[in-house]
């Protein structure tokens, strides 16, 4: 596996999600997927579905950043792969796991970044591939900054009052969600929970004692 420095940060992300690409990312060396692409029209793959896999790979293929809080750290590096079906549309798979998990990382049908498990099947946890790199870019900034950090767990998660909160709308969140309050942020995983269909999945991440910077980071655009 031949590790090199990250060229080029893609397109789309906040100022902060791009410092943390630039300072904890590499990129791993992957096998070009229009070397498959002859293969994969043999079997019946549309010709659309691989565009859209070119596309991932070229922008985001053997990107490696650090572990995600959940899903045991989420995909090990991008790359899309196992492409798949059925009647909502056509899945390709986002990275290899990187611990053993009861489920798929996937880009679905309309780019969502979501997890497939067996019970429920496909849970998007973010609208875009963006989103999630964004997640993971908060989380790292608030275990920083933040004075105190507070894990809920199942039905804990229902003690959380997020009414007067803003939502994080950089993090593009489905299943899981962000939400900034005045000195603290609330990071909500519940795709695992629905994935499984296993309430007492749900996940809740508090990052508290944070001040202004702390709250926002260098993003040029507030959410």
């Amino acid at each position: 596996m031949i590790l090199r420095p990250v060229e080029g940060i893609p397109e789309g992300l906040t100022s902060r999600a791009q410092s943390f690409v630039s300072r904890h990312g590499v990129k791993v060396e992957v096998r070009p997927v229009e070397d498959h692409r002859q293969w994969w029209l043999e079997r019946g793959i549309p010709a659309g579905l691989i565009d859209r896999m070119t596309a991932y790979e070229k922008t985001w293929g053997g990107l490696h950043l650090p572990p995600a809080p959940q899903y045991e750290g989420g995909p090990r590096y991008f790359y899309p792969d196992s492409p798949e079906s059925d009647a909502a549309g056509w899945w390709f798979e986002a990275g290899a796991q990187r611990a053993a998990v009861p489920f798929m990382f996937m880009i679905g049908p309309s780019n969502e970044f979501g997890i497939h498990g067996d019970q429920a099947g496909w849970v998007p946890l973010h609208s875009t591939i963006e989103g999630w790199v964004e997640s993971l870019a908060l989380a790292d900034h608030a275990s920083t900054w933040a004075r105190r950090i507070t894990r809920l767990v199942g039905d804990e998660v229902d003690g959380i009052d997020v009414s007067d909160y803003e939502p994080v709308r950089e993090v593009m969140g489905l299943a899981d969600t962000w939400w900034r309050g005045s000195d603290s942020l609330v990071a909500l995983y519940t795709g695992e929970a629905k994935a499984l269909a296993f309430p007492k999945a749900r996940v809740a991440l508090v990052y508290s004692g944070l001040d202004r910077w702390g709250l926002h980071g260098s993003v040029a655009t507030d959410s």
